[in-house]
C-alpha cells in the first residue's frame, strides 16, 4: 500500500508535486491538509496519514508534550518562514504592539498560528500565559473573524496571504520570521516502515536538490509556481530569493531541535522536563541521521 503523505499546498511544497506527479501514486499518495500542521498531527494521530510535511515549531512541541503519533524523520527547508501577522481591512490595529491583551486567530490548538503567537508575544514582552485565541480553522475562516471583529488578528505565512491582501481582504501590520528552519518531516512509527520510508526520502532529496539548483530558480521553478498556484510573477522571485532546501531530507540538525525547545519553554509553550530534553526522542533514528 503506497505511503499516504500529508501536506499543505502552497508554494513550499512544490517539489514534492513534481515528485508526486513523477511517482504517479505507485509510492505514495499526497493528502492536502489546507488547515496546516495542527491538522496535519491530527492525521497522524487518526490513522489518516502515515507521513506529514509540516512546520517544525509544532512537530517539536507536540513530541514535547508527549505525542507518540510521530517521530522526526527529515529535513524540508532550512531557511525560516516569514509569518506575517494579519487584521481586518477595517479593524482598529495598525501595528504588534496594538494586539496586547485581544483574541488572536488560530488555526488549530497546537498549529503554527499558535506556536508563533507565543514567539510574538515572546518578542514583545507580553505575558505569555494571558494569551486568548479563537480557532478559526483555515486561512477563510481567519479572515472571515479578523473582519467581523471576533479576533484581532492572525499569523500566517506572507506570501500565501498576500493575494487575500492585495485584494483588499485584509492587511499586513507587521512580520514574525521563525527563529529556526520551517519545515521537517515527520512519520508515524509503525505505519512508516524504513523500506518505504528510506527510498521516499532518498528521491525526495533529488527533487529538493533539483528545485533548489540556481538554474531551476531562474526560470522553472517560477514557471512551475506561477503555473500551480497562480502568484504574481514577482511575488515568486521574492520568495525564491528567501528559501533554501537540504541537501539532504533523511538529516536533521540537532541544534535545529534544541534551539526550537529553547524559544518555545521561553514562551511558556512547552515546559522542559527536569534535566532537560533529549533530542534522541524526538527523531526516528533508524530513518533519519542526527547531525
Amino acid at each position: 500500500m503506497p505511503l499516504r503523505i500529508g501536506y499543505v499546498r502552497e508554494h513550499f511544497s512544490s517539489p514534492l508535486l513534481q515528485f508526486a506527479e513523477a511517482d504517479g501514486g505507485k509510492t505514495f499518495t499526497l493528502v492536502e491538509c489546507p488547515s496546516g500542521t495542527g491538522q496535519l498531527i491530527g492525521r497522524l494521530e487518526k490513522d489518516e496519514i502515515d507521513v506529514a510535511i509540516a512546520l517544525t515549531d509544532p512537530l517539536i512541541s507536540g513530541i514535547a508534550k508527549g505525542s507518540t503519533a510521530y517521530k522526526l524523520v527529515g529535513s524540508y527547508v532550512t531557511t525560516p518562514l516569514n509569518w506575517a501577522v494579519i487584521t481586518g481591512k477595517d479593524a482598529p490595529y495598525n501595528s504588534i504592539a496594538d494586539l496586547k491583551g485581544t483574541t488572536i486567530g488560530i488555526s488549530r490548538y497546537g498549529s503554527g498560528s499558535q506556536t508563533m503567537a507565543y514567539v510574538m508575544a515572546l518578542q514583545q514582552g507580553w505575558p505569555t500565559n494571558e494569551l486568548q485565541f479563537k480557532v478559526n480553522n483555515d486561512i477563510r475562516g481567519l479572515i472571515d473573524s479578523v473582519n467581523d471583529g471576533s479576533t484581532s488578528a492572525f499569523m500566517w505565512e506572507w506570501f500565501t496571504t498576500k493575494p487575500f491582501v492585495d485584494a483588499g481582504e485584509c492587511r499586513f501590520i507587521g512580520s514574525v520570521p521563525t527563529p529556526w528552519p520551517s519545515w521537517l518531516i515527520a512519520a508515524h512509527p509503525t505505519r512508516a516502515p524504513a523500506s518505504e520510508l528510506k527510498p521516499f526520502l532518498d528521491t525526495l532529496s533529488t527533487y529538493v536538490r533539483a528545485f533548489d539548483a540556481p538554474e531551476k530558480r531562474a526560470a522553472d521553478d517560477v514557471a512551475f509556481i506561477k503555473d500551480k498556484f497562480g502568484y504574481p510573477e514577482e511575488d515568486i522571485k521574492a520568495w525564491l530569493k528567501t528559501v533554501g532546501y537540504p541537501q539532504t531530507c533523511a538529516e536533521i540538525p540537532r541544534q535545529v531541535i534544541l534551539d526550537t525547545l529553547d524559544v518555545l519553554h521561553k514562551a511558556g509553550f512547552v515546559q522542559r522536563p527536569e534535566g532537560g530534553f533529549d533530542v534522541g526522542q524526538f527523531v526516528n533514528t533508524d530513518i533519519a541521521s542526527l547531525v
